[in-house]
């Protein structure tokens, strides 16, 4: 009986946990500018259209700039929510 016990709570602390572990993200919320575009709830991957790489950071999360398109390579800067940056070598921004 005592055994039944202990793998009851266990079973019930996963559920709990699972239940407990937030879904998939979402859309940032605002406005990023890349270039000449502007995104509206931007959220995935966004090339330039224009160099050097402008990026205007109008949402709630931080965009990360990629010196490669399609949002390959390396992480040259992370533009905060609120800033804006120029980007001599930068070719993608994404946001989550």
């Amino acid at each position: 009986m005592r055994r039944i016990s202990k793998a009851l709570g266990a079973v019930a602390l996963a559920a709990m946990v699972a239940v407990a572990v937030p879904g998939s993200a979402q859309a940032a919320t605002g406005q990023l500018r890349v270039g000449f575009k502007s995104y509206n709830n931007p959220s995935g991957c966004y090339r330039s259209d224009i160099w050097p790489l402008v990026v205007e950071n109008r949402t709630d999360q931080p965009a990360q700039v990629y010196d490669q398109p399609g949002c390959s390579g390396s992480v040259i800067a992370v533009v905060a929510p609120g800033e804006t940056g120029t980007y001599e070598f930068g070719a993608s921004v994404k946001i989550d």
